[in-house]
């Protein structure tokens, strides 16, 4: 697993069980994706007011005719009691509550899911909720 972590901490409005599910999913979907074999990648960065978490991998990417369906709920591409179709659209739906954003790319090799959540600025506290 490659890390590259910002240097200085990186706040968000939001609870941990969130956050645990959002990485969950997303780290899940590469590992099954990858076979157990390749290398995940993790990376974090501020942009535009937004803290950006980008999960990638080195699989086989996703098939252009999919990649439309993947926050589908209840689509999947796993077997039969392998997946609820629910992960990635869960994943959206807390995205999109925190005031973010879910972006994809993918291409043989390199797939890359990036969480846009709003960033709090420790130098503003009263925007940051109690």
């Amino acid at each position: 697993m490659k890390r590259a972590y910002e240097p200085v901490p990186l706040l968000i409005d939001t609870v941990g069980p969130e956050l645990t599910q959002i990485w969950t999913n997303i780290i899940e979907n590469a590992v099954d994706a990858m076979r157990g074999q390749g290398e995940l990648r993790v990376r974090t960065f501020c942009e535009d007011h937004y803290v950006v978490v980008e999960i990638g991998d080195n699989g086989p990417g996703i098939p252009a005719e999919i990649k439309p369906h993947i926050f589908d709920p209840f689509f999947t591409t796993k077997d039969v009691g392998e997946g609820t179709g629910l992960g990635l659209n869960t994943v959206q739906t807390i995205v999109r509550k925190l005031g973010g954003d879910i972006q994809v790319t993918s291409q043989p090799g390199d797939t890359r899911f990036q969480v846009w959540l709003p960033w709090l600025d420790p130098a503003e506290p009263e925007k940051q909720s109690a």
